[in-house]
């Protein structure tokens, strides 16, 4: 089977670095995925995602002059994803792409929205939005002001 743009290949993960992950593919050659085409969300850390020796399903998106190989991860699970609303699929097997880590035991640490509250009035909401943005400001000019050495000293 050659290697062909759009083609769609199993290859393990032979090497990651901070710009993505070296893909060993059919025939010997390698291709890379760049953390870009990782996962359909921001990823920080291609070893949140993959790790070495790890079995993945890549799509070739490029080749270049140099017999460079471009690889996707992101393509394919679009299309899965597709696939998956038109018809469900039976039980699935365990997949060997990781969902990102979660350092915090599966805490959720975001701020709860202050504005949510659903027995609170529009206007209830809007003086406590009002109220808070008010605190925020006056706040961020004490650092600002702090730093530039107070109101007195600013350069002409």
């Amino acid at each position: 089977m050659s290697i062909e743009v759009g083609s769609v290949l199993d290859g393990v993960v032979s090497g990651i670095t901070n710009f993505g992950a070296f893909i060993e593919l059919p025939e010997g050659k390698t291709g890379l995925v760049h953390i870009s085409e990782v996962a359909d969300e921001y990823v920080k850390d291609v070893h949140d995602f993959l790790a070495e020796k790890d079995k993945v399903k890549v799509k070739v998106v490029a080749i270049d002059e140099k017999g460079k190989i471009g690889l996707s991860i992101k393509q394919l699970q679009e299309k899965k994803a597709e696939a998956e609303a038109e018809a469900p699929a039976p039980a699935r097997e365990r997949s060997s792409f990781r969902a990102p880590r979660n350092n915090f035991g599966g805490r959720d640490f975001r701020k709860p929205n202050r504005y949510s509250a659903t027995s609170a009035s529009f206007e209830d909401k809007l003086s406590k939005f009002l109220k808070d943005s008010d605190e925020r400001l006056t706040d961020l000019r004490r650092k600002t002001d702090s730093k530039r050495g107070g109101r007195g000293s600013r350069r002409d």
